[in-house]
């Protein structure tokens, strides 16, 4: 059976026997002898015990003891750090974004749960928690998802829409949250415009207060798949945002302004102000005319300034975004069939 190994304050004995037994006109070897061990060991013990008493060496290894608790106090600090540090790249306010950092952090310092858990401020039941979504969640993200590839360019809160005129009760939040976990695109929430007022303080936009109170049109340029170019003439209702009606033809001019706005009248009334830019068909002294006879009135933004006739600038840019850019017409009446549907 191999001999345990001594301890400091039995090595520090066993030194103090040697200096004894020298003192007593014994010889070295002999006195080494005496304790057990070879010279080799015996000059070892002395070049690292020696002159040392016993307070002295338990007062040692307190001081060991106290550098070896401060080393890893600060090799924990500065783990603790870089933890932090690799956690600091967003926000961790939900116990799923908390419970992907957890195991991101293990992933990268080989560190244990109970410690990645204490530093992020995660409880390790809430991390061992396997995540149960509703019973419908599975359909809903179906749906969602077959939603958003048939209208490429809706964001969420559209789809919430169709989804809640399909029979879905379900809040906005919650489709946002689904739209986000499945790595759909989030269009960026644009910045609100504030009013336009001249020097003298009166506001340049007159504002719809009511149903057919304001009416706004204007033309938008698109062309068929053999490059012959036709125009779309839209009128929406801008308190209710409702497209009235878009006009699809390969030209359209005054007498084509007219018209459309009769049809209009003879269903829904007249309105109050009709807005539109300052071209040629608006401008026109048979528009403003038949307009005046009719009861109503025109509201022209100022030359340059299309930002005044934002609704209808809007819905432009919606309609070319999601229906022209994506689609090929290869005739004028397939043209007006498809731009019909859409509105």
């Amino acid at each position: 059976m191999a001999n345990k190994r001594p301890k400091p304050e039995e090595i520090v004995s066993k030194l103090r026997q040697v200096e004894v037994l020298m003192g007593q006109g014994m010889p070295r070897l002999d006195a080494i002898r005496q304790i057990g061990v070879v010279e080799q060991t015996y000059y070892r013990w002395r070049k690292q015990y020696g002159g040392m008493g016993v307070d002295q060496l338990k007062e040692l290894r307190r001081l060991q003891k106290e550098n070896e608790r401060l080393r890893r106090a600060v090799s924990d600090l500065t783990l603790d750090k870089l933890i932090l540090t690799e956690a600091s790249k967003g926000k961790l306010l939900s116990p799923s974004r908390r419970r992907a950092c957890v195991a991101h952090v293990r992933s990268q310092f080989k560190v244990s749960e109970r410690r990645a858990c204490r530093v992020l401020g995660q409880h390790r039941s809430t991390q061992r928690r396997i995540p149960r979504g509703r019973p419908d969640e599975e359909q809903l993200v179906a749906d969602m998802i077959e939603l958003a590839r048939q209208y490429g360019r809706y964001g969420y809160r559209r789809v919430a829409v169709l989804l809640r005129e399909a029979g879905w009760s379900v809040s906005d939040g919650r489709i946002e949250r689904l739209w986000r976990r499945e790595g759909l695109k989030v269009p960026a929430k644009q910045p609100k415009k504030g009013r336009l007022w001249l020097n003298d303080g009166s506001c340049v936009r007159l504002r719809p207060e009511h149903s057919n109170h304001v009416w706004s049109y204007d033309f938008v340029h698109c062309r068929t798949d053999d490059g012959k170019p036709f125009r779309t003439l839209n009128i929406i209702d801008e308190f209710s945002r409702e497209c009235l009606a878009i006009r699809v033809k390969r030209k359209l001019n005054s007498a084509d302004v007219i018209d459309a706005l009769t049809d209009l009248f003879i269903l829904r009334g007249t309105p109050s102000y009709i807005r539109s830019d300052n071209g040629p068909e608006f401008v026109a002294l048979a528009v403003r005319d038949w307009i005046a006879a009719v009861g109503a009135k025109t509201a022209y933004i100022e030359p340059g300034s299309p930002w005044e006739n934002g609704f209808c600038e809007s819905f432009n840019g919606r309609m070319r975004d999601e229906l022209l850019n994506g689609e090929i017409f290869y005739s004028l009446r397939e043209a007006q069939i498809i731009i019909e549907e859409w509105r």
